[in-house]
C-alpha cells in the first residue's frame, strides 16, 4: 500500500514539473512600429529608433531596434510576463508604454514626437508609463493614431520645435556674445576704442535680455568713457574754433551713450534672480560690483562734462557703488570723486555735506579742505566766507607747495582779505561732521 502511494506521489510529481516545463517554454511575439510625427501633421518612419522592453512581473529585459522601416519585433518573449516598452532617438522626446503583452498579436506602435534625444532607464521607462508619461497597451485601434492623438501629437511636436529653436537661439547667442566680450576686451586693452565697441555692439544687437549683456554693457561703457575723455583733450587743444567745437560735441554724445551704456548695465543685473549655484551667485556679485563702478564713473563725467542737472542721479551712482566697495583706498576715493562732482555741477550745499563726511573721518585730508573751502565760497554766502577762509587757509598749511591748486587756493584768500576784509581763524580744534575748524 506504501508503495501504491509512492508510485502516486512521484507520478503527481513528474506531471506537475512536466506542466511547468510547458508553461516556462510558451513564449509569444511581440512586434511594433516607431514613427514620428511632423509639425506638419505627417507621419515618417524612425529607423533605428532604440526599443526597450522590461518586464514588470519579474526581472528581464530585452533591447532591439528598428529597422529603415520603424519596425521592430522580438520572435518570443514570456508568454506569461507583462511589459514595459521603451522607445527612444536621437532628436525626439522618448515614449513608455506600460501592461504591454506578448503573443496577443497586439503591436505596439509608438508615434513619437521632436524631442532632447533622452534614453530612459529601466527605472524611468516604468515611471513614465505608470504616471501617464506613456501609453497603456499595444497600438490604437487600426494600428495608428486617431485624429485627436495626432492633433495633440502636432502640437507637442510644434512646442517641441519651438523649445529647440530656443535653444539653438540660446546656444549661438552664447557664442556670439562670448566672442564678442573677448574681442572687445582684447581691443580696449590695446586702446582700439571704436573697435571694441563695434565689438560689443555685435554681441549686443544677438539677444538684448542675455544674462551676459550686462557686462557686455559695462565694458562698452568704459570704452565710450575712454573715447570721450581722448575726443575731449584732443578738442581744447585745437586752435581751430569750429574744430574745437565739434570735438567737444563728439566727446559729449560719448559721454552721455557711456552713461547710457552703464545705467543700463546695472538695470539688467538687478533684474536678474539670484541664482542657487554659490559660483553663479559670486559671479552675478562680480557683475554687479563692476556695473556700479563703471556707472559712478560714467555719470561723474556726464554729469560734469555734458549736464549738471543730473548731479542727483549721479551721486546716487556714487552711493550705490559706496555701498557694495570694500577697498578703503577705493571707498574713499569715491567719496571724494562724489563731493568733487557736485561741486563742479554747482551743487555747492550738497558738496559741503559729502566733504564734511569725509573731514569727519579724515579731518588733515588737504582736498577734503580744499573742496569744501571752495564750496563754500561759491555759495556766495557772504555769512559763510569765513568758514571758507579757515578751511582753505588750513588746505594750504596741509598740502605739499607741489599741490596744482595751492596757488589758487591762496589766490581766493587774497581775494577774501581784499574784498571782504576776512582772514583765516586760527584754531586748535580738529574739524568734525559739522563743526567748523
Amino acid at each position: 500500500m506504501r508503495r501504491h502511494y509512492l508510485i502516486v506521489s512521484i507520478l503527481a510529481l513528474s506531471v506537475f514539473l512536466l506542466s511547468a516545463a510547458v508553461a516556462s517554454a510558451q513564449t509569444g511575439q511581440l512586434r511594433g512600429s516607431v514613427k514620428i510625427i511632423g509639425s506638419d501633421g505627417k507621419e515618417a518612419p524612425v529607423p533605428n529608433a532604440v526599443v526597450d522592453v522590461y518586464r514588470t512581473d519579474m526581472a528581464g529585459d530585452y533591447h532591439t531596434k528598428a529597422d529603415k522601416k520603424g519596425e521592430w519585433v522580438f520572435a518570443g518573449l514570456p508568454y506569461i510576463g507583462k511589459y514595459v516598452v521603451a522607445v527612444s532617438a536621437p532628436g525626439v522626446s522618448p515614449q513608455a508604454r506600460a501592461g504591454v503583452l506578448a503573443g496577443r498579436d497586439i503591436p505596439v506602435d509608438v508615434m513619437l514626437t521632436a524631442g532632447n534625444g533622452k534614453k530612459l532607464t529601466r527605472e524611468e521607462a516604468i515611471a513614465a508609463a505608470s504616471s501617464g508619461g506613456g501609453t497603456s497597451g499595444g497600438s490604437t485601434s487600426g494600428g495608428g493614431m486617431s485624429e485627436a492623438e495626432k492633433a495633440k501629437a502636432a502640437e507637442m511636436a510644434k512646442k517641441n520645435e519651438e523649445i529647440a529653436k530656443e535653444n539653438e537661439k540660446i546656444t549661438n547667442a552664447n557664442t556670439v556674445i562670448a566672442e564678442a566680450f573677448k574681442n572687445g576686451n582684447a581691443a580696449l586693452l590695446a586702446k582700439n576704442y571704436d573697435e571694441a565697441i563695434k565689438q560689443y555692439d555685435s554681441g549686443l544687437a544677438v539677444d538684448p535680455d542675455h544674462p551676459g549683456v550686462s557686462s557686455l554693457l559695462t565694458n562698452k561703457s568704459a570704452a565710450l568713457r575712454a573715447r570721450a575723455v581722448d575726443k575731449y583733450n584732443a578738442a581744447i587743444q585745437s586752435k581751430d574754433d569750429a574744430a574745437k567745437a565739434a570735438g567737444i560735441e563728439a566727446a559729449k554724445a560719448d559721454f552721455k551713450a557711456a552713461a547710457d551704456a552703464s545705467n543700463k548695465a546695472v538695470e539688467l543685473v538687478n533684474k536678474q534672480p539670484t541664482p542657487t549655484d554659490p559660483a553663479e551667485q559670486k559671479q552675478q556679485q562680480t557683475n554687479k560690483y563692476f556695473a556700479l563702478s563703471s556707472r559712478a564713473e560714467a555719470m561723474r563725467l556726464f554729469v560734469t562734462k555734458v549736464d549738471p542737472a543730473q548731479a542727483d542721479a549721479g551721486a546716487t551712482a556714487f552711493q550705490e557703488y559706496i555701498a557694495v566697495e570694500t577697498d578703503p583706498v577705493k571707498k574713499s576715493k569715491a567719496q571724494y570723486d562724489q563731493a568733487q562732482m557736485l561741486l563742479d555741477s554747482g551743487s555747492a550745499d550738497k558738496a559741503i555735506v559729502e566733504f564734511q563726511k569725509i573731514l569727519a573721518e579724515k579731518p588733515d585730508d588737504p582736498d577734503a579742505n580744499l573742496g569744501i573751502g571752495l564750496a563754500l565760497f561759491s555759495t556766495g554766502d557772504k555769512t559763510k566766507f569765513q568758514e571758507a577762509a579757515n578751511y582753505l587757509q588750513k588746505f594750504v598749511d596741509k598740502a605739499p607747495d607741489t599741490h596744482k591748486f595751492k596757488n589758487d587756493a591762496k589766490a581766493v584768500l587774497a581775494e577774501l582779505k581784499s574784498t571782504e576784509n576776512v582772514t583765516p581763524e586760527k584754531t586748535t580744534t580738529k574739524p568734525s561732521r559739522g563743526k567748523r575748524p
